[in-house]
């Protein structure tokens, strides 16, 4: 039993947890008594410290964080997944209250070089489209199917994506991303209808421009850095704790009746 009873017994699982928004709502969400299964990608040394903050975020609030370091976008990886996260609930079947996307993987190309050059190795590829587009968009439909048949989801569930406001206008580099995040957009509405028969609410969030480690790895992100600290009328840069704090939202009895939304988490900053 966990010290905070609003989502006792409850889990959550959350694809790419290990920093930015997935790993805010890990420390969110425990504080409120879910458990949490976190998928992600790091090496033995960045891991280590990572485990340690798991550790620490479960016994803060007497609730499991299960981390598992393994590939979230193929067969083998979701199906061991799905064998351990039962196995270590023991005997009683985890209840699966939300399922979150924060999968942010994926090339950041050109479409085309100069007129005068033109280098086909450097310029984004049908695979680099298909590999993001996987990644950050049609995964999520895998993982909620592969969920929904093994029994896992809450009678009253939650799915939630990551989108952006680079889907709909252009970012240097962003081609790949900005596809793959408008794919999701379509994808999610779609869910949100089809799903629902199950008791499956399907959301989308767009956050403001936020300094994350996936921001970074943008071309001309202190550009977008900049912008974003004067353009938003809030005074100030969107923080994964704000995305955070409307994941939790999202989840509460309260949010029941929220399916199939693009939610602006940016202080305003798409207004302006």
């Amino acid at each position: 039993m966990s010290k905070n009873v609003q989502f006792s017994d409850l889990w959550a699982i959350i694809l790419g947890g290990s920093s930015g928004f997935g790993f805010a709502a890990v420390e969110k969400l425990a504080e409120h008594g879910m458990n949490i299964a976190v998928l992600y990608r790091e090496t033995a040394i960045t891991e280590k410290l990572l485990l340690e903050k798991f550790s620490k975020i479960a016994a803060a609030n007497e609730v499991a964080v299960l981390p598992y370091n393994l590939n979230a976008l193929d067969g083998p990886g979701r199906e061991s997944f799905i064998k351990q996260f039962i196995e270590a609930a023991g005997n009683k079947i985890p209840v699966v209250k939300l399922l979150l996307h924060s999968i942010a993987r994926g090339n950041l190309k050109p479409l085309a070089g100069t007129a005068n050059h033109q280098d086909e190795a450097n310029l984004l590829s049908v695979e680099d489209i298909q590999y993001t587009t996987y990644a950050m968009s049609n995964s999520l439909l895998d993982w909620a199917r592969a969920l929904l048949n093994e029994n896992l989801f809450h009678y009253d569930a939650r799915i939630i994506g990551l989108t952006s406001e680079g889907a709909h206008k252009h970012w240097e580099g962003y081609a790949a991303v900005s596809i793959a995040k408008a794919s999701l957009e379509s994808l999610a509405k779609y869910m949100a209808i089809e799903f629902s028969p199950f008791g499956i609410k399907t959301n989308l969030i767009q956050a403001g421009i936020t300094e994350t480690s996936s921001l970074r790895k943008i071309p001309g992100s202190e550009k977008l850095v900049e912008i974003a600290k004067t353009r938003n009328p809030m005074g100030r840069m969107t923080q994964p704790a704000d995305v955070a704090n409307v994941i939790y939202l999202l989840c509460t009895d309260e949010a029941y009746w929220i399916n199939g939304s693009i939610i602006h988490v940016d202080g305003g900053e798409h207004c302006s």
